[in-house]
C-alpha cells in the first residue's frame, strides 16, 4: 500500500501527530517485538499518539481482557509506556457528520479524533479503516506503511 505522497504531507516542520487504534497499541505494547519501533518512537518524540477519553477507555478495556493474563500493575507499567507520550484532545459533545461511512461503527470514533485533533495521520490494521484511503483529509497508514514512510521521510 505505498502512499509515496504521504511523504509531502506529513509535517515538514514539528512532530507528526497521529491516531493509532487501539489493535496497534496493544500489539505495541503487550507483544512488541513486531512494533517495538513504535514504543521507541513514542518515547523518543519521533511521533505523538493522540487520544481521547473513548479511545484510553477502550484501551483499558481491551487490556483487561483476560486472554492477555495482566494484572493491575503490568496494566499500569504498559499505560505508563504509552499515555505519558500522548496528546489528550476531546471529542466534541455534538459531533459533525462522518464525511464518509465507515462500515465498522466502532472504527468511527478514530475518525472522529483523527478529524477533531487535525492528526497527520491514522494508523490501523482494521481493514475497514484502510478501505477509507484517500477519502478523508487525513492520511490512513497500516503500520508498516507508516514505519516505510517515516524512514524516508
Amino acid at each position: 500500500m505505498g502512499q509515496d505522497i504521504a511523504l509531502t504531507s506529513l509535517p515538514s516542520v514539528g512532530v507528526p501527530r497521529g491516531v493509532f487504534d487501539t489493535n496497534i497499541v496493544v500489539s505495541a505494547l503487550v507483544f512488541g517485538r513486531r512494533l517495538e519501533w513504535l514504543r521507541v518512537l513514542w518515547a523518543r518524540g519521533a511521533a505523538v499518539p493522540v487520544v481521547c477519553r473513548e479511545t484510553v477507555t477502550e484501551l483499558l478495556k481491551v487490556l483487561s481482557y483476560p486472554k492477555f493474563r495482566l494484572d493491575q500493575i503490568e496494566r499500569e507499567a504498559l499505560l505508563a509506556d504509552y499515555l505519558p507520550y500522548a496528546e489528550a484532545v476531546r471529542l466534541p459533545a455534538s459531533r459533525p457528520a462522518m464525511p464518509v461511512v465507515c462500515r465498522d461503527r466502532n472504527d468511527v470514533v478514530f475518525i472522529e479524533l483523527a478529524l477533531a485533533a487535525a492528526a497527520d495521520f491514522l494508523v490501523s490494521g482494521d481493514r475497514d479503516l484502510i478501505a477509507l484511503l484517500g477519502s478523508l483529509p487525513v492520511l490512513i497508514f497500516a503500520v508498516s506503511d507508516l514505519r516505510d514512510t517515516l524512514r524516508r521521510a
